[in-house]
């Protein structure tokens, strides 16, 4: 028994707009990228000149550096770029920004490919994969970078990184020039060979952008664009000694790959009239003093950069740093534990696709930094399985409950006795709103185990479960407490027994006949209370982990915080439970609404025939607002 999936039948006309949305659907109506040529793959102008009119009206791209696991916050960026693609007939592209190789690993490769598609998106388009890594581009990164010196704007600096940092300057003094930047083209063009062919020790000297050390845009003093890094790259190899810094590297990835809007978040506003004068200048013809007119190495219209606000959300952390400290010093049992922020934590603690899907819908795409509350997300998930998720009974805290007259009832009503035990047949629906799903099925009997907490001695005002007979203020004995076993029958509560500490280790009840849910009469006794059991004939036992929120603060970082000190210390309890026979067929990530209690998932790693290990992903309503 798994869960149903759930089916979307939102269009773009009902989604709810955005800048992002109006901004493509002004370009739309403009044209503004009709005329571009797709080659079929990316490349530079000549390439995609030599190409048809692209058959997307739109490219985006999720562009993720493979040197750690996708969080919540990549989740709304790949339903962000992959959804408005295909809302406006467009393509997205994945692409690895793999040029940091001294951090990249072909294991976050290959888990962030899963987390894409296990989100419902795909690469392939009009008969083509659209996934790329940008160490594919260095050879046209470094032609590009020595046109820049040829024609004048880009420069090798020597200056140790200490004086380069003094020299530029802060938001109220203007940079200087480096001692190094009046060289001629030709003068740099040898020396940075010469950092191509491995003649200069790492860290020795860098190749700039020359733009203005007086911009009151501090990204636009001569910003680096090149840097000597000996490591080998996942990819590449040991062919390359240099590598293009990400500023560079990343408008150039864009437009070869022909990108229209460019979504990325607003750390990076400060970044797009570099990304703008870089795109320009490699668009641009131009004439070399010699003569030449050498350029136009990228097509036109260039890619546009937009920037949105990050996704930041209470009670977690998506710093990659702090959340390998985590793991590293074994706070959580790896990157995809169920607390983790993770898109493989939150897959394993038992978030669906559609739910991290009507999440980032939900929270929307502004120009704002706001904070959006935990809840937020538990309440998508919750919407989702409450539509999808087949119900099952479990007892998560057990007590044993004894119905002491039940054999004598059952002989009575002329029930047969099996190996010298009367067993009673129960049934119940696997979801109350979709009858064509069936019935599910399970035994009541002698003994059944309940929920410690539906038994009290003496029982607080409106306690409406189990609790036994009692003697008033006025001496008067009052009679136990009448309660229906949900599916079953009506009981009446007479007592129960305990060990040597105190410790109530049974409760006792009396069977009420002819009470029994589904037959004739059964409603003859009114109860106000009703509680969920298993049958200790036919429960299976199972380990259950009740997952919480990691931290108890809703910023458990902000402002300089040490995150280490709001860690929660019940965000993982692990009880021994019994739930209901159907769940014996239970497979790794079949979800289940476990009535009262909330919504559990079969552990995707834990859980197999015979060790049956549930997570709880979330609540039947949230508790942490209270």
């Amino acid at each position: 028994m798994s869960a149903i999936t759930p089916t979307t039948t939102d269009t773009p006309a009902t989604k709810p707009s955005n800048f992002l949305r109006q901004i493509i659907e002004h370009d739309l109506a403009d044209g503004t990228y009709a005329s571009r040529q797709w080659a079929g793959s990316p490349g530079d102008a000549a390439h995609h000149a030599a190409g048809p009119s692209d058959p997307a009206k739109i490219r985006t791209r999720f562009p993720p550096e493979p040197n750690g696991y996708l969080h919540v916050g990549h989740a709304k960026s790949i339903c962000l770029n992959f959804g408005l693609a295909r809302d406006y007939g467009g393509v997205c592209h994945l692409r690895f920004d793999d040029t940091n190789p001294e951090k990249e690993d072909l294991e976050y490769v290959n888990a962030i490919k899963d987390t894409v598609q296990w989100l419902g998106f795909d690469w392939n388009a009009n008969g083509t994969s659209h996934l790329y890594q940008a160490s594919d581009y260095f050879d046209f990164m470094y032609r590009a970078a020595e046109y820049l010196v040829e024609a004048g704007h880009a420069y090798v600096d020597e200056q140790s990184a200490e004086a380069m940092r003094e020299n530029r300057g802060d938001f109220g003094k203007p940079g200087v020039d480096s001692p190094f930047r009046a060289r001629t083209p030709a003068e740099n063009l040898a020396r940075f060979r010469e950092m191509q062919g491995g003649a200069h020790e790492d860290g020795s000297m860098v190749l700039r952008s020359k733009i203005d050390m007086a911009s009151p845009n501090i990204n636009l003093r001569d910003p680096a664009i090149y840097r000597i890094r000996r490591a080998t790259h996942h990819n590449t190899g040991d062919k390359w000694c240099i590598y293009p810094m990400y500023t560079f590297a990343h408008p150039i990835e864009d437009a070869l790959e022909q990108i229209t809007h460019s979504i990325c978040t607003l750390e990076f506003e400060d970044q797009r009239p570099f990304y703008d004068w870089l795109l320009d200048r490699l668009c641009e013809m131009t004439t070399l003093p010699d003569g030449r007119v050498v350029g136009g190495l990228l097509a036109q219209p260039h890619p546009h950069q937009y920037e949105f606000a990050r996704l930041n959300l209470t009670y977690v952390i998506t710093s990659k740093r702090k959340l390998a400290a985590l793991v590293y010093d074994k706070r959580v049992s790896g990157w995809d534990d169920p607390r983790m922020p993770t898109i493989v934590g939150l897959r394993r603690r038992g978030y669906t696709p559609e739910a991290i899907q009507l999440f980032a819908e939900r929270i929307g795409v502004t120009k704002s930094d706001s904070w959006i509350d935990y809840s937020t997300l538990e309440g998508c998930l919750r919407e989702t399985l409450d539509v999808s998720a087949p119900r099952a009974m479990a007892v998560l805290d057990p007590v044993k409950l004894v119905l002491t007259n039940w054999d004598a009832v059952m002989e009575n009503s002329g029930q047969a006795a099996v190996d010298g035990r009367y067993l009673d047949d129960c049934s119940a629906p696997v979801h109350p709103h979709l009858p064509e799903l069936g019935k599910r099925h399970f035994k009541i009997g002698k003994e059944v185990w309940i929920e410690r907490s539906d038994f009290e001695e003496t029982p607080p005002k409106g306690f409406f479960r189990l609790f036994p007979p009692r003697v008033d203020a006025s001496g008067a004995t009052l009679a136990g407490s009448k309660t229906r076993l949900k599916y079953g029958h009506v009981i009446e509560c007479s007592g129960c027994a305990k060990d040597a500490a105190g410790r109530i280790t049974e409760v006792h009840a009396m069977l009420i006949p002819d009470t029994k849910s589904g037959t004739p009469g059964s409603d003859s006794v009114k109860v106000k209370g009703v509680i969920t059991w298993v049958a200790v004939a036919d429960g299976i036992p199972a380990e259950v982990r009740l997952y919480d929120r990691l931290f108890t603060d809703a910023q458990p970082d902000a402002g300089g915080k040490d995150f280490i000190e709001s860690l929660n210390p019940d965000s993982l309890k692990t009880v021994t439970a019994y739930v209901e026979p159907s769940l014996a067929t239970a497979k790794a990530d079949d979800k289940f609404q476990f009535e009262r209690h909330g919504y559990f998932v079969a552990d995707r790693k834990d859980h197999a025939a015979g060790k049956l290990v549930f997570n709880r992903a979330v609540g039947l309503k949230d508790s942490w607002g209270k």
